[in-house]
């Protein structure tokens, strides 16, 4: 069972999931606005949030960048808007799964045990003893640490777990099918969105696309990460 923070401000809505939650075994703790959700999850330890975005302070998509910006956890979005570009540009924005109002409790609780599930195995997974090194880059997964020549790098959730992916496979060109699969968790999505993380990451990384230094994209066939080539000597 988990710690689950409830964001909506519909009270009929609000106390249904509180019931159904604490029936199910978890613990709840719950807010109408997204600045209290900030505050939550500043002071809390959550192991999932169910984040509504008709909010009156704040629209859902802010929020939930605000909210991506202080922690980890993840995300259910609960809306009643069903536009598909919306849905993924908010998968993309960092949600981990939605759910279309109305929904069943069943429904809820079968998609709670698979975001539950992912993230498990993800911390697990990406829970390597050592700190990955790569040139000049120093990646750690367990403090979610980076740093490129002894300075540290301000990433943000997407472009860490993207290092660090790539990080564990230096030299070896990546599908970009794998990583919108073991990333963003999805088993489908725009190359768009890769495209814009790893352009966020190059310019992080003192780097652009026409002149690599870690990060190659293979032109139809994946990203890799290396190390620097050295300078020719003149």
């Amino acid at each position: 069972m988990a710690s689950v923070l409830v964001v909506e401000d519909d009270q009929f809505v609000r106390s249904a999931l509180i019931r159904h939650l604490t029936e199910a075994g978890h613990m709840v703790r719950s807010v109408g606005t997204a600045l209290e959700a900030l505050r939550e999850v500043a002071h809390h330890s959550f192991g999932l949030v169910i984040l509504d975005l008709g909010l009156p302070d704040l629209d859902g998509a802010e929020a939930l960048k605000m909210l991506r910006g202080v922690t980890d956890v993840p995300v259910i979005i609960a809306t009643a808007r069903d536009d598909e570009g919306e849905i993924v540009r908010l998968l993309n924005a960092g949600a981990d799964d939605y759910l279309t109002k109305p929904f069943s409790v069943e429904h809820l609780s079968a998609r709670i045990a698979a975001v539950l599930r992912r993230a498990r195995a993800s911390t697990a997974d990406a829970a390597p003893p050592t700190v990955l090194r790569v040139g000049g880059l120093s990646i750690d997964p367990l403090r979610r640490h980076a740093e490129l020549d002894g300075d540290r790098l301000d990433l943000t959730r997407r472009e860490f777990d993207l290092l660090a992916f790539l990080a564990g496979r230096p030299g070896v060109v990546v599908p970009r099918r794998e990583l919108l699969a073991e990333v963003w968790q999805q088993s489908y999505g725009d190359d768009q969105t890769i495209d814009v993380h790893l352009s966020w990451l190059r310019r992080k990384l003192g780097e652009t696309a026409a002149k690599p230094r870690y990060l190659h994209t293979l032109r139809g066939v994946g990203v890799k990460l290396e190390p620097p080539r050295p300078e020719p000597r003149s």
